[in-house]
């Protein structure tokens, strides 16, 4: 958050950042005017060099955060607009074929995405979550069988983050569990590292079990499109054979987690007296909410059997909720919009990627015949971490 609040849109533009947003800059400058046989990739056209160059810029300013995030995917769908489609400027499309050029349309349909409604269900989940209470009412009561050995309430923590954060957004989940630590550290020493363990146990939850299910965080959701694409792998895997996979590989990693935190910071008081505040609103919007929450997860959990997509499934709450009137017009404003334009922005990026044929020029200038299957793993994780 101090990253974004020094960013360019917020007028307070730090030396250090004025300085990498700078490199960002010159770096894209140069591989946007280098010659385009220096690249080694056969059959590299005018576009793709533009994207390389867009690619790179992103890559630098997302993880620089010399700009906010989604600043940078709003940007850099502008830039493929503006130098790479069918409606850039005519300078930029001069001399090019026009087949070469991505589709406008196609580009600016990316926040439209189907996996951009699972985001907003999500979100909307959340929101009502917490207006109703039932957040609170959930915590209240799973935290309980943990009892009051420290030990145990932040295995509790990380439990529950995980289970939470399967089925709506990382940033949601971290939310709502950070104004459950406040009682919590009441009952703690503050010279004791125990604090430490519990605020950290929510982030390294929050993201490890963000991989249960497809919705859980944009990586999931990005790589699930492109393993059911028609034009990629095309497994069709649904949402529940995903957790068939992967609920086994979280909870093994949730409970590493809890063994790394509490030996590294080690609670000096071994016991918690937990006292959750907050009121569960006793109303007909409540049981709308629980009623919904329940069918939505069970619904994406069964796509397999019910032939209902989870990018469908998200539509069930937004409605439901819109319809009875549990989400007003104003709680819209609590959705992390930033969130959907950085996806967008990913997904802008991958179809200007695989439209112009970059991507697959690229792969086949890569000689995986010659490397192992372990460099490759290695190589791709280095990449994408």
């Amino acid at each position: 958050m101090a990253t974004e609040k020094r960013n360019l849109l917020t007028g307070n533009f730090s030396k250090k950042n004025a300085t990498l947003f700078a490199i960002a800059v010159i770096v894209t400058l140069v591989i946007w005017n280098l010659p385009i046989d220096s690249f080694g990739i056969d059959g590299l056209t005018v576009i793709q060099q533009r994207i390389i160059a867009v690619f790179a810029l992103a890559t630098i300013l997302w993880v620089t955060e010399a700009i906010s995030p989604w600043a940078t995917s709003v940007s850099l769908i502008g830039l493929l607009l503006l130098t790479t489609s069918d409606n850039a400027f005519h300078f930029f499309r001069s001399g090019i074929d026009k087949s070469e050029l991505l589709d406008h349309s196609a580009l600016m349909a990316t926040f439209a995405d189907p996996i951009i409604i699972l985001f907003l269900g999500g979100f909307i989940l959340a929101i009502a979550a917490t207006k109703s209470g039932l957040d609170v009412l959930l915590a209240r009561t799973l935290l309980k069988p943990f009892g009051q050995k420290s030990e145990n309430v932040l295995l509790g923590f990380i439990l529950i983050t995980g289970v939470f954060s399967m089925f709506v957004s990382n940033t949601a989940t971290a939310a709502m569990m950070l104004t459950f630590l406040a009682p919590v550290f009441k009952a703690l020493p503050p010279e004791g590292k125990g604090r430490v363990a519990l605020t950290l146990s929510i982030p390294v939850a929050a993201n490890i079990g963000g991989m249960g299910t497809p919705i859980g965080t944009p990586p999931n959701a990005i790589a699930l499109k492109y393993l059911n694409s028609p034009t990629g792998l095309n497994l069709g895997i649904g949402f529940g054979e995903w957790m068939m996979y992967m609920l086994p590989l979280t909870v093994v990693l949730l409970l590493i987690g809890w063994f790394l935190l509490k030996k590294f910071f080690p609670f000096k008081k071994k016991t918690i007296q937990l006292d959750i505040e907050g009121e569960v609103q006793h109303n007909w919007r409540t049981m709308v909410v629980a009623g919904t929450f329940i069918v939505t997860v069970l619904l994406w959990i069964c796509d397999r059997w019910t032939g209902v997509g989870s990018n469908t499934v998200a539509m069930i709450p937004i409605v439901v909720f819109a319809f009875t009137g549990v989400i007003k017009a104003r709680d819209l404003e609590e959705i992390n919009w930033s969130v959907i334009w950085m996806v967008a922005g990913g997904f802008a990026l991958g179809l200007a990627l695989n439209e112009s044929g970059l991507a697959e020029n690229v792969i086949k200038s890569i000689p995986f015949g010659s490397w192992s299957p372990v460099m490759i793993l290695l190589a791709s994780g280095i990449i994408c971490y």
